[in-house]
């Protein structure tokens, strides 16, 4: 045992499996990799492919071009890709007219709720969506139907406030990163109020929120501290520093890289939970376990609550049977 290990305090590190990307995350950065490999520098991509900057990054150095708008685009034969998160119809529609080579890499999971809203919103349905307001899904999910076909509601609240004329037919579906516990309390209230609204076939919120959110309520009553590897406007990993919190975890943070740690906040720490949202890469999720290890004498161990297996072909202009 060398000095420096003895010197150094030791630190449980309680790793939560699943964790990291997921299916809709991986297709959507596999996209932007394989249409750069198939036609080369630039690739167009409206908003962040996912949220994290560390991904963003490594895909403008490839030759990523991202833009918020395709009015920032000039007339192009490159191809222009949807982001993970889906768009309203308006953008396609847009491409269309702009004869852009336009590739769509929303999450399968996020397009099963936006056939969804459509479906219910030709039976004759007033769409209540529960998300949160001026996330990149939820404009998406709302821009698949005319103006006012859906009403957002963020929380129980807003349920309460609801003002919806009698006997009006109602459906809801949910935006796929939420909170089950916090979706679960809003559902309830929607179905207390309107018993007889259309639920999803299947729930909306998708796998790998629910089974990330499993695994940190798993490990968070048992640590002093708990790290959420993610950016800030990821959706799915605010969701899990949430749950951390709500769980009993005391210290419970979401951090970016290893240099945003606060390590006044970490220092007196014996255990910790370590996570990531659904598009952090697992590289930093190591970085942050080896920033630990130069300051204590790291034992890993991981919890596991789910075998995942999901996987998503690319879109159909990038496979390698596409003309």
């Amino acid at each position: 045992m060398t000095d420096d290990t003895r010197t150094k305090p030791l630190l449980l590190v309680r790793l939560c499996a699943p964790r990291g990307f997921c299916a809709g995350v991986v297709r959507a950065i596999d996209a932007v990799e394989e249409a750069l490999r198939k036609y080369g520098a630039p690739v167009y991509v409206r908003h962040e492919i996912v949220h994290n900057r560390y991904v963003v990054e490594g895909l403008k150095r490839k030759g990523a071009i991202f833009v918020d708008e395709l009015s920032e685009i000039p007339d192009t034969g490159a191809p222009v890709i949807f982001s993970a998160h889906g768009v309203p119809k308006s953008v396609p529609d847009e491409a269309k007219s702009r004869n852009f080579f336009a590739i769509d890499a929303t999450c399968p999971l996020v397009t099963k709720v936006h056939r969804e809203a459509e479906i219910h919103f030709k039976r004759g349905r007033k769409v209540i969506l529960v998300g949160h307001e001026g996330h990149p899904e939820v404009v998406g999910t709302m821009g698949q139907l005319p103006e006012g076909a859906v009403i957002l509601v963020e929380d129980v609240a807003d349920v309460a406030r609801l003002n919806i004329e009698p006997g009006l037919p109602l459906a809801f579906v949910t935006q796929t990163t939420l909170s089950v516990d916090d979706t679960q309390a809003v559902v309830a209230a929607l179905k207390a109020r309107f018993p007889e609204i259309a639920a999803p076939h299947k729930e909306d919120i998708c796998y790998a929120t629910t089974n990330r959110q499993e695994a940190v309520k798993r490990v968070a009553p048992s640590v002093d501290a708990m790290i959420v590897v993610g950016s800030p406007n990821s959706s799915n990993s605010q969701r899990l520093r949430e749950v951390a919190e709500r769980s009993g975890c005391a210290i419970s943070r979401l951090v970016l890289r290893a240099e945003d740690i606060d390590w006044a906040l970490f220092g007196d720490i014996s255990s910790l939970g370590i996570t990531a949202g659904a598009s952090a890469p697992e590289v930093l999720v190591e970085e942050i376990i080896d920033a630990f290890a130069a300051r204590y004498t790291v034992e890993v161990e991981t919890v596991s609550t789910a075998d995942e297996s999901v996987f998503f072909p690319l879109p159909k202009s990038l496979r390698p049977d596409a003309a």
